[in-house]
Parts: structure tokens; sequence; C-alpha cells
């Protein structure tokens, strides 16, 4: 029995029966939880409709059975200019789009069960995060969603004040990841306000954060809505599952402002292929909706 428990991948084979496979590859493992997936491998499958079967004939046998984490969709959406500048070199808050960009994208902040924010976007933006009118909210009740999405703001330093315009509403529930970098007057003034993850970690792990949005707070989609660092630093982690881009017919030029991947200068890791599956034009405005192509590694 403790050698069946190491790391032992339980499948059906192709004539119903329960069998004990070869250990599993990385990458090769089941996720119970996850609508519609199913694991083929050389003709064996589990599929989530024997997933209950499985899990009494594991329990009986005591086996321990590994899976992977679950995390939500993320989307992430952006405005830039035809040469790529997301806002100006002053970081000036995003105007110079038209009044059908600013409704996509509450649009797409309505679609999520929690809309994410860094925390100099937020400061600099100075947003609540709500959905003004009625028509979204009462969407999302249709969908079965809360009125508003949750709202997650992340913080390395936490140095984030409590006087913001999003701490004045109680629309949704505010959560906060952040690390023990944060100063205790911080903490004390937002507790009250916000429920604070605070990790021992130098930065703020966000596959860590995902897993637990998606654990704890049963987030399926997460709207990020920038800013340029926090999307860098999840698209370096292969934590973007799609991109919503819109062209503004504008020219800024210059150095100092940023683009997507704000004014880090170096490469990423590795390129990121991305997949056009949507693009519609409004105006002198260009929408593009591209998912983004995972790298070929266990997430």
């Amino acid at each position: 029995m403790e050698e069946l428990c190491q790391r032992t991948e339980f499948i059906h084979a192709p004539d119903g029966s329960l069998q004990r496979s070869t250990p599993p590859q990385r990458g090769r493992l089941f996720n119970p939880a996850e609508r519609g997936s199913t694991l083929n491998s050389d003709g064996w499958t589990l599929g989530v409709g024997r997933w209950a079967a499985c899990s009494r004939k594991l329990s009986e046998l005591g086996v321990v059975l590994i899976m992977k984490r679950q995390r939500p969709f993320v989307i992430a959406t952006f405005a830039m200019t035809v040469d790529g500048k997301i806002t100006t070199r002053t970081f000036s808050p995003v105007d110079f789009t038209s009044r059908e960009d600013k409704l996509h994208l509450l649009r797409q902040r309505s679609l999520g069960d929690a809309v994410l924010i860094g925390h100099s976007t937020l400061k600099l933006d100075n947003v609540r995060l709500g959905l003004p009118g009625t028509e979204l909210r009462d969407a999302r009740v249709q969908r079965g969603q809360t009125p508003y999405p949750l709202r997650v703001i992340v913080s390395n330093e936490g140095r984030i004040d409590h006087r913001l315009k999003i701490f004045q509403t109680d629309i949704s529930p505010i959560v906060i990841f952040s690390t023990t970098r944060m100063p205790r007057a911080y903490r004390t003034a937002l507790m009250p306000k916000a429920t604070l993850h605070l990790s021992k970690r130098k930065n703020v792990d966000l596959a860590e954060m995902l897993h637990r949005l998606r654990g704890e707070y049963k987030v399926r989609t997460v709207a990020c809505e920038g800013g340029a660092t926090l999307f860098r630093a999840l698209l370096e982690q292969d934590l973007v599952d799609q991109l919503n881009l819109t062209i503004a017919p504008y020219l800024f030029g210059g150095a100092n402002a940023p683009t997507l991947m704000g004014l880090n200068k170096n490469f990423l890791p590795a390129s990121v292929h991305c997949s056009l599956k949507d693009m519609r034009v409004v105006g002198d405005e260009c929408f593009l909706t591209y998912r983004i192509k995972h790298r070929k590694s266990d997430r």
C-alpha cells in the first residue's frame, strides 16, 4: 500500500475498469474539479462523470490522488496608442480613448467574479472599481453572480492609502494581497476596510494568490485592469489567458511613456504567442481579443 500511494495515477481503462497506471509524467495529472476536462493517456481516459466512482474506489484503497490546483481564468484589458503606449510619460489616467472603449472596459469588468488591480494603478487612477448603471449589474445577477465583482488589490510593499475612493464604498468586499513588508500603521488602517492576505515573501506570489481566489472566494474569472507591472508579472508566470486590447488613433512617442510591458527594458523570459479570436472596428478604434497560448508545462 505504501508503494501504491507514491504518485500513483488511477484511470479508467477502455473496458471501464479502474486500473493503476505507471507513474504519471509532468503535466499529465487529471484535475477532477475542472468542468468538462478529461485526461487521455495512451487510450486510457478518466472523465468527470466517473470521478465520483473513482473517488470512492480510491478512498477504499486508502490512496491519495495527486491533483493540480485550480486557478481562475484571467482576462487582462488594456487600451494603447498606435505606437504601443498605454499612458503618457506622466502616467496620467487613460483619457485618449472613446466613450465606447470606456464602456468596453466596464463590460469586461462586469464579466469577472473579481476585478484585479495593482496598487500603483489604483493610486494613480483612484477608481472605485464599481459598475455604474443597473444594466450590467442586473446581467450579473441573472448569471448567478453578485451585483458587483470582488475587488482585489495587489501590492508588494503594502503602503496603500486607506483614503482612496475604493475604500469609501461598500459595494463589494475588498481583498488585499501584500507581504509582511506592509507597515503596521497601514495594516491597522486597512483592516476595517479590507481582508488582508500577507505573505512572508518579498513579493506577492501571484500563482498562490489566484489559487486562493479560486479556492477561498470561488472566483472563476478575474478581470485584470493593470497596470503594466502586474500584467507583465502575470504574463511571465504564464497566468494570463486572454488579452483585450483597444488600439486608439494616437501616437505618443518617447521612451518614458510605458507600453504593455511598462518601462522594463528586459525581454520576457520566453516569447508569448497570442491567437487573435475577435476584431471589431468602432469609429477610429480597433478592439482586439487575443487568447494567450500557454507554454507546455505543468501550470
